[in-house]
C-alpha cells in the first residue's frame, strides 16, 4: 500500500494549492472561484474515501500509506514522517467530509471578498489533514497551527456580532493552550533522548527505556491542559461557546467539528502511550474535570435561549464524555472516544450550518422569538431534528454518536461505577436542552416576533444549494450508525496494540 502514500500528501497539498490558485482566479468571476474551491476541498475527500477502503486493520498498531520526505531538520529528529493507522484514519475521512460541506457552503455564501474567505478556509483545511496523517510529532504540532491561524482571522474578518472579542479570547485561549502542549512535548523530546520527533521511533525507545514517572508527570500535566484548553475542558473552556457564536459558519464547522479534536487526539495517540504512567497520576484530574463539562456545562447550556450558543455550549459539554472515557483507559473507553469524535464532527458541523439558515429565515438566534417553521421550511426541520437527535445520543436506527457513547458509558461503569450517575444526569439534559430547540425553533405556535420577521424575509425551505452540504454530513452519519463496525475494527485492532490500553482490558 505504500504506492497511494502520495494520496495522503496530495490531501494535505491540494487544498493549501488550491487556496492560493482562488486568489489567481479571483477576476475571473464567481463560477471559477467556487469552481476551484470546491475542487480543493472535493479530491480530500475521495482520496481519503479510497484510502479508507484499501486499509487493511490485520496489522494492528503499524501505519499504512507511509511516506517520510526529507524537511532538511534531519538534524533536530524532523522529517515530514506521514501515515494512518486504525485511530487516524477514521479522523482523517472525517476531517474531509467536514471540509467538503464546510467549502460547498461557504462557496455560495454572500461572504464579503469571497476568495479571501475561501483562502483562509481551504488553508485550514489543509492543516486539518495534516494533523491526522502526521507521524512526526512536529508536524503534528505545525499542521494544527496552520489550521488555528485562519480561524482567528476568520472570527475577527467575517464573524458576527462581538466578533473582536471573541477573535480576541480564542486567540489567548488557544495560543495559550498551543504553547503548554508544545512545552509537553519538547520535554518528551529532550528526556527521552531518541533525538527524533518520530512517533514510531519515540514509542519504541521510551518501550525500552521509560522516562522517570515524575518526568511522566510533569510532561503529561503540561500535555493535559494544553491539549485541554484547545479541547475546551472546563473551566477553561469560556472561548469556546463565544467563538462559535461569533465565527461564520463554515469556519465553526471546520473548529468545532474537527479541529477541537486535536486535543483529544493528541492524548490518544501521542501522550498516553508516551507517558503511561503520567496518566495514572493525573487520573483523578481528569475524572473531576470532565464532570465540570458533563454537569457545569450542561446546566449552562441548557439555559441557553440564543440557538447558537446553546450548540456551542452542547459541545463543549460532549467532551466531557470524551474526557471520561479517556481516564478509563480501556480499549472499550478510548475506541468509543474515537468513534464520538468522528460522529460528534459530523453532527455538531450541521448544526452549526442549520443554525445559520434559521437565523437567515427568522433574522434571530433568540429562540424564544421563533415558533413554527416546519410549516414553512419542513426540509430544514427534517435535517435540524436529525441532527440533535444524533448530538443527544438518542439510540436510533443510523445515528452515530449513540454507538460512540454507549461505549463509554459502559467503560466508565467498569472504570468506576458511581459516574454512571454523572453520565445518566448527561443524558437528561441534553435531551432537556435539545428537544426543548425543536419545539421552540420548528413546531407549536408562530410569536409575534417571528410573524414581525417574515415582513422582511420571505421564509423559503432549504434550496439546492443548502441541502448537498447538509446531505454530505447526514450520508456519511448514517452511514456510520448502521454499520459501526466499519469505523471500529480499525480501531480495535490500533487500541489492542498498544500495552498502555491492552493491559487494562487483561
Amino acid at each position: 500500500m505504500h504506492h497511494f502514500s502520495s494520496l495522503v500528501q496530495y490531501s494535505i497539498a491540494i487544498p493549501i494549492a488550491a487556496a492560493f490558485l482562488t486568489l489567481f482566479v479571483r477576476n475571473w468571476g464567481r463560477p471559477a472561484i467556487q469552481i476551484v474551491s470546491v475542487t480543493g476541498f472535493g479530491l480530500p475527500l475521495v482520496f481519503a474515501l479510497f484510502l479508507w477502503g484499501l486499509y487493511d486493520p490485520s496489522e494492528p498498531g503499524g501505519y499504512a500509506f507511509v511516506s517520510n520526505v526529507d524537511t532538511g531538520l534531519s538534524l533536530i529528529g524532523v522529517s515530514l514522517h506521514l501515515g494512518l493507522n486504525g485511530v487516524s484514519l477514521p479522523l482523517f475521512v472525517m476531517a474531509a467530509v467536514v471540509g467538503l460541506a464546510a467549502g460547498l457552503y461557504a462557496a455560495q455564501s454572500k461572504a464579503d471578498n469571497l476568495p479571501r474567505y475561501l483562502f483562509c478556509l481551504l488553508i485550514m483545511q489543509g492543516g486539518l489533514m495534516g494533523v491526522f496523517a502526521s507521524i512526526d510529532v512536529f508536524f503534528f504540532y505545525f499542521f494544527h497551527e496552520l489550521a488555528l491561524i485562519p480561524t482567528f482571522v476568520m472570527v475577527g474578518i467575517w464573524g458576527g456580532r462581538d466578533r473582536n472579542y471573541a477573535a480576541m479570547k480564542m486567540t489567548i485561549y488557544l495560543t495559550l493552550g498551543a504553547m503548554l502542549s508544545l512545552v509537553g512535548l519538547i520535554a518528551i523530546y529532550v528526556k527521552s533522548g531518541a533525538e527524533s520527533f518520530d512517533l514510531i521511533t519515540l514509542k519504541t525507545h521510551l518501550a525500552a527505556a521509560p522516562l522517570a514517572d515524575s518526568i511522566q508527570n510533569y510532561a503529561f500535566g503540561f500535555l493535559l491542559f494544553g491539549f485541554g484548553i484547545l479541547v475546551s475542558l472546563w473551566p477553561l473552556h469560556t472561548w469556546a461557546p463565544l467563538g462559535y457564536g461569533a465565527a461564520p459558519s463554515s469556519a465553526a464547522m471546520l473548529h468545532a467539528g474537527v479541529l477541537k479534536k486535536f486535543g483529544l487526539y493528541g492524548l490518544i495517540q501521542v501522550a498516553i502511550p508516551l507517558l503511561p504512567e503520567g496518566i495514572k497520576q493525573w487520573e483523578n484530574w481528569i475524572v473531576w474535570l470532565a464532570l465540570g463539562n458533563v454537569l457545569v456545562v450542561g446546566f449552562i447550556a441548557m439555559a441557553q435561549r440564543d440557538l447558537k450558543q446553546m450548540i456551542g455550549y452542547s459541545s463543549v459539554m460532549h467532551m466531557g464524555y470524551a474526557f471520561l472515557g479517556i481516564a478509563a483507559m480501556s480499549v472499550l473507553g478510548v475506541g468509543g472516544v474515537v468513534l464520538m469524535m468522528v460522529a460528534h464532527g459530523l453532527t455538531v458541523a450541521l448544526l452549526f450550518m442549520l443554525a445559520t439558515m434559521v437565523h437567515q429565515r427568522t433574522q434571530t438566534f433568540e429562540m424564544n422569538e421563533m415558533g413554527g417553521l416546519a410549516k414553512k421550511a419542513p426540509v430544514l426541520a427534517a435535517f435540524f431534528v436529525c441532527a440533535m437527535m444524533a448530538s443527544i445520543g438518542l439510540p436510533g436506527p443510523g445515528l452515530a454518536n449513540f454507538w460512540g457513547e454507549i461505549s463509554i458509558f459502559l467503560a466508565v461503569y467498569d472504570f468506576r461505577s458511581w459516574l454512571v450517575y454523572a453520565v445518566v444526569a448527561g443524558i437528561v439534559i441534553s435531551a432537556v436542552y435539545g428537544l426543548r430547540s425543536i419545539a421552540n425553533v420548528f413546531f407549536g405556535e408562530e410569536t409575534d416576533e417571528f410573524r414581525e420577521s417574515q415582513k422582511e424575509v420571505a421564509v423559503e425551505d432549504m434550496n439546492w444549494a443548502e441541502r448537498v452540504p447538509a446531505l454530505v454530513l447526514v450520508i456519511v452519519m448514517f452511514f456510520i450508525g448502521f454499520f459501526p463496525k466499519t469505523v471500529t475494527e480499525s480501531i480495535n485492532d490500533t487500541l489492542q496494540s498498544e500495552p498502555v490500553y491492552a493491559q487494562v482490558d487483561e
